[in-house]
């Protein structure tokens, strides 16, 4: 009877794991059409409209379709996505009898794919070279231990755990994370323009992987935080490198990070089970075509995982909220001499595995 138990257990599970390695991969964004506004699933150029697909197609759902991207992340797992899987089988099968609710993906404005995170944490200097480029523009980690400093990323001597938020081992060797709020409200979309801000010339590009929530999550262990993401996107963390004119309070994130148009975000999501390993994806960030940022996540002081933790130690987070993950080596205002954007520049933003980023600047 075990036995039997056993191996019915085991079918149900390779079933689970065929159902999920033979569904055609998606992602998800937010579009706009003749006016209105709709969540739609990406499958290849193609963007389904989810509402308008589960209405036509009928088959007796309870599964409500959902008002926006935050609805959805919130439901997830309670039948959107088996919905969002029969529906993307249905288009499949239609081949190219395309469906009224399935659009060109050039026939459809793009928005950011939540409209709006609430909360939006950026990890600060979260890569060592990124670290060592700001420190002492041109030199490497190894070159600045060298220089009897330690490497950036190394905790200062006389580091200690901070109580319930961030707790140390003995043989952990990193700075403890860093992060800053970065405001809902300079959030654009794919294709947009970034804009150089009134008075403003010193105007640089951060590459990054965002982490969206999947759930409320507070205080949530490590071991744990795996449960609690969505799926991954991009987000630039444009940065104002030009100086306050005075030296109050040392960083000024409000200036540096919060100009309207500082976060674009997108161009859409994509949900943890296509995006094979965070931990180990290229990162490319091109200026007019040229490679500028060329590392891979695997060169993250804290991991995706660490970051949900700590974030969630300091401030509840919920369903469609964005944790930037920090930029790699490559930023404009650290090379000799220094690239800043300006207008006319295109920039592009890609993570192997989750999508590409484009914006203009103005």
């Amino acid at each position: 009877m075990q036995r039997l138990l056993l191996v019915s257990v085991l079918a149900a599970c390779a079933g689970v794991l065929l159902s999920a390695q033979t569904s055609t991969p998606y992602k998800l964004g937010t579009f706009q059409r003749a006016n209105r506004t709709f969540v739609g699933v990406v499958v290849a150029d193609s963007v389904i409209d989810l509402a308008t697909a589960s209405a036509a197609l009928g088959r007796g759902t309870s599964v409500a379709a959902p008002g926006d991207m935050k609805d959805l992340i919130a439901r997830y797992d309670t039948g959107i996505r088996e919905r969002i899987i029969e529906i993307v089988r249905a288009v499949t099968a239609a081949g190219a009898a395309r469906p009224a609710y399935v659009h060109a993906l050039s026939a459809v404005k793009t928005m950011p794919p939540i409209m709006y995170p609430t909360t939006m944490l950026n990890a600060a200097v979260n890569y060592r070279e990124h670290g060592a480029e700001m420190e002492r523009p041109g030199a490497s980690p190894q070159q600045q231990a060298a220089g009897g400093a330690p490497p950036p990323g190394t905790a200062p001597p006389g580091t200690r755990s901070m109580a319930g938020i961030w707790e140390r081992a003995a043989t952990d060797t990193r700075w403890n994370p860093y992060a800053f709020l970065k405001s809902p409200t300079a959030v654009i979309a794919d294709g947009e323009a970034i804009r150089v801000p009134r008075g403003r010339s010193q105007i640089d590009w951060e590459c990054e992987l965002g982490v969206v929530v999947s759930k409320t999550a507070s205080y949530v262990p490590i071991a744990d935080a795996a449960s609690y993401i969505f799926g991954y996107t991009m987000e630039m963390d444009v940065s104002d490198r030009e100086p306050r004119g005075d030296n109050r309070y040392g960083s000024d994130w409000l200036i540096a990070k919060n100009h309207d148009t500082f976060a674009p975000l997108g161009p859409f999501i994509t949900p943890k089970e296509f995006v094979r390993d965070p931990k180990n994806l290229p990162v490319k960030f091109t200026l007019n075509g040229r490679v500028m940022q060329d590392a891979n996540t695997s060169l993250m002081i804290h991991d995706v995982f660490e970051l949900v933790a700590y974030g969630s130690s300091i401030m509840t987070l919920r369903a469609g909220d964005v944790l930037a993950t920090g930029s790699p080596a490559g930023v404009g205002s650290a090379r000799t001499p220094p690239i800043f954007l300006k207008a006319g520049d295109r920039t592009s933003c890609t993570y192997e595995g989750v999508g590409t980023l484009t914006n203009t600047v103005q």
